[in-house]
């Protein structure tokens, strides 16, 4: 569904931020893309979505294509209209519009107008704590509400591909499952491919098929997410166990970065 082939970004004409990125989707796929802060992976959404030329970025060399056709060049509306969708971080919903106003936001683009209201309650059943709170402002929502109202506006526009970063942030770990289920759901029941940007590598390699591990604009490592859970470099850089379960010392952990073997 979606080949992203070679990519290389930089911002203000300088910053190298993207340095060769390339992953695909299959329909209906989950894929996680894991790393550090600084990575690259909020970069390679905002490079898909076509929003990273209004922050001074371009995408100077590679393309990416979604459904056989380019899109590397193409405004971000148009790609909205082609089938992806992306819901940021930091949830950014419209505080002083209630539930139900920034749902139907997220269909602007959509042409079926009639159409709009099954989807909403279809959104609303997923999430039942959003039905409740219908008809009151989002300002007075909790941080997993305003981020189930940012993923529900997100569905909104009947995404082929539902592109999330950092959907746990800032989140309490049992909302954090449960969001996770609702979109396992979504995915099983609408087929909705999902590309993660997740730090809680844990969950993300949990809920996705195949993972993509990133540092300072590459990609490092690849594989099934099942595959990459046994990995021993992702084991203690990503999940925190270490061999014999032993706690590491200072000067061991200093050395963080010259260890990660897939580098050398």
């Amino acid at each position: 569904m979606l080949r992203v082939n070679n990519i290389q970004v930089v911002y203000n004409d300088v910053i190298l931020v993207l340095k060769g990125i390339s992953l695909e989707i299959s329909e209906k796929g989950k894929v996680a893309l894991l790393g550090a802060n600084g990575a690259g992976k909020t970069t390679t959404l905002k490079s898909i979505s076509g929003i990273i030329r209004s922050q001074n970025g371009e995408l100077e060399e590679g393309d990416i294509e979604f459904l056989g056709e380019s899109i590397g060049q193409k405004d971000p509306d148009e790609i909205v209209r082609k089938g992806i969708s992306m819901v940021p971080e930091g949830r950014r919903i419209f505080d002083d519009l209630t539930v139900a106003e920034n749902l139907v936001i997220g269909a602007h683009i959509r042409t079926d107008r009639s159409c709009i209201k099954e989807d909403m309650d279809r959104v609303l059943t997923y999430f039942p704590h959003l039905k409740i709170r219908e008809k009151q402002r989002s300002l007075f929502l909790s941080g997993g509400e305003q981020q189930m109202l940012a993923i529900g506006r997100g569905l909104m526009c009947r995404p082929r591909l539902l592109m999330l970063d950092e959907p746990s942030l800032g989140l309490a770990p049992m909302v954090v499952k449960e969001i996770f289920g609702i979109l396992e759901r979504i995915n099983r029941e609408q087929g909705t491919a999902t590309l993660l940007v997740e730090q809680n590598a844990r969950i993300a390699l949990h809920f996705a098929e195949y993972g993509y591990i990133m540092e300072s604009g590459k990609v490092v490592l690849d594989g099934p997410a099942a595959r990459l859970m046994e990995n021993d470099d992702v084991k203690e850089f990503y999940l925190g166990v270490t061999k014999d379960d032993q706690k590491k010392s200072y000067s061991e952990v200093k050395h963080y970065k010259r260890r990660k073997r897939w580098l050398s």
